[in-house]
């Protein structure tokens, strides 16, 4: 065994969230290292999510451009069309991303591990190589980055190749005719609209009135719209009793009313649980909750005060934005540096079809926050970007305070939502006022004039009241 090795920032776990730590560490001068259990860095982001389903995302929206063209050309998917050709370029992408990656760990001095870590102590580290060696490290702060895998329920018989998962939707060899998804959160909704558009026909089965709670109820709305116009089928305030193979061809679901959904395909998208089985918490003096995360405060800290949790293993939303941001606001609160930017301004973007994107609040927390809200709206028909491209189910929302003067929030359904959120999000971070998106220049034509439009219909609000308010 060799000699342990001493760091300033150690970061268990080389995905979105461990990457930003170590690289935060090393940026304010700090010795620091990365120990990923993976091959590459990356995580799962990049070799099994985030990735691979864009790559697949963007072949269907391509599909949907074509079909869009009948009037040059007739186009049709082939039935027998190739999962893997459908994202042909998908190895080159993801080795393209890992040595980038790689690469801004060498340049900014990060040491990387290849291992499988586990706590001695609440400061020693203990890492088994792939070729059986040990090594043992010690640092003043340790990040705990290990990100998760799909939850497996265990009344469920996932397969892997007809009951799959979110790790092994992508192993299909063929498109299915159908598919079953249970779930509807946001793997479950991005999968369900992606392989609806490409012509399969998805039904999703939740146990909630209508997918993905934590957003803005009437862009969920708009999404739900697109999605059942595409063909889709959302069953909500369902419970699944049983999902079984057939034998022969397909995949039955039993639901709680006695109702049965049959489909070539079905996708077990229930959520996400945390690796961090194998760390050995105890000896650092942790312990998981009865979700399976890591408890922590605003800053990210553990009860341990040096440790700190960035990503899945905090929970929800599982979103790599969420977790950069969770990575460095840990590491800057480790070495007491300042940390600009709350929490409420980290962009929230959903890579449906249509994509959604939220940012500060939407008009539901603003009027309970506030009392009320004054909300802004504009339609991506009525953008002249929008009718040029024969986009009509966009939608962006302005959320202002009640007297309709400062921003709060804003919320976009619709093709580009998770690039035009960035400017909402730049906005709040700096205070802007409605009036600054209604004396604003926009690129004509583009789907960011949304934004001016929706501040001038907040305006057009506030006129009318206060002449109401004259009159009385």
């Amino acid at each position: 065994m060799s000699a342990v090795a001493a760091f300033d920032i150690l970061v268990i776990g080389g995905g979105p969230a461990g990457q930003t730590a170590a690289v935060q560490g090393a940026k304010a001068g700090k010795r620091a290292a990365v120990i990923e259990r993976e091959p590459g860095v990356g995580g799962a982001c990049a070799a099994r999510r985030t990735i691979p389903s864009k790559m697949l995302r963007e072949t269907a929206l391509q599909v949907e451009r074509l079909k869009r063209s009948t009037a040059v050309s007739e186009f049709r998917l082939r039935q027998d069309a190739a999962v893997s050709v459908l994202m042909h370029r998908l190895d080159e992408a993801v080795k393209a991303h890992a040595a980038s990656i790689a690469d801004h760990l060498t340049r900014h001095g990060v040491f990387h591990f290849h291992g499988r870590a586990r706590f001695l102590s609440d400061r020693l580290v203990e890492m088994l190589s792939v070729d059986g060696g040990i090594q043992r490290f010690t640092a003043e702060t340790i990040v705990i980055a290990t990100g998760s895998r799909p939850r497996i329920p265990p009344n469920i018989p996932i397969d892997h190749e007809n009951i799959l998962d979110g790790d092994s939707i992508l192993s299909m060899i063929y498109l299915p005719r159908s598919l079953t998804v249970l779930g509807g959160g946001i793997v479950a909704s991005e999968y369900a609209s992606i392989f609806s558009l490409l012509g399969v026909k998805v039904t999703m089965v939740d146990r909630t009135e209508r997918p993905m709670q934590f957003l803005d109820e009437e862009i969920v709305g708009k999404f739900l719209q697109s999605f059942e116009r595409q063909g889709g089928r959302y069953c909500g305030r369902q419970t699944v009793t049983r999902v079984r193979w057939d034998g022969v061809s397909q995949v039955v679901t039993t639901l709680a009313d006695g109702g049965t959904i049959s489909s070539d395909k079905l996708l077990v998208a229930l959520g996400r649980q945390p690796n961090l089985e194998d760390l050995n918490l105890e000896a650092a003096g942790l312990s998981t909750t009865e979700k399976g995360t890591l408890a922590v405060n605003e800053y990210c800290q553990t009860v341990v005060p040096h440790i700190y949790v960035a990503g899945d293993a905090i929970g929800p939303p599982g979103l790599a934005s969420y977790a950069m941001e969770q990575g460095r606001r840990a590491v800057r609160h480790a070495l007491g540096l300042p940390i600009d930017g709350a929490p409420e301004t980290i962009p929230l973007g959903i890579s449906t079809i249509p994509e959604m994107a939220s940012v500060g609040l939407d008009e539901g927390q603003a009027t309970e926050r506030h009392g009320a809200a004054l909300v802004g709206r504009a339609r991506f028909d009525e953008v002249a970007r929008g009718q040029i491209s024969g986009v009509d189910d966009g939608l962006l929302k302005m959320v202002a305070d009640p007297a309709g003067e400062r921003l709060l929030g804003v919320q976009i359904v619709g093709e580009g939502a998770t690039e035009l959120i960035h400017l909402g999000q730049m906005a709040l971070q700096h205070g802007a006022s409605i009036g600054a998106f209604a004396e604003g220049i926009f690129n004509f034509p583009t789907f960011a004039e949304a934004y001016r439009m929706a501040a001038l219909d907040i305006i057009e609000q506030r006129r009318r009241r206060t002449a109401q308010a004259r009159r009385s």
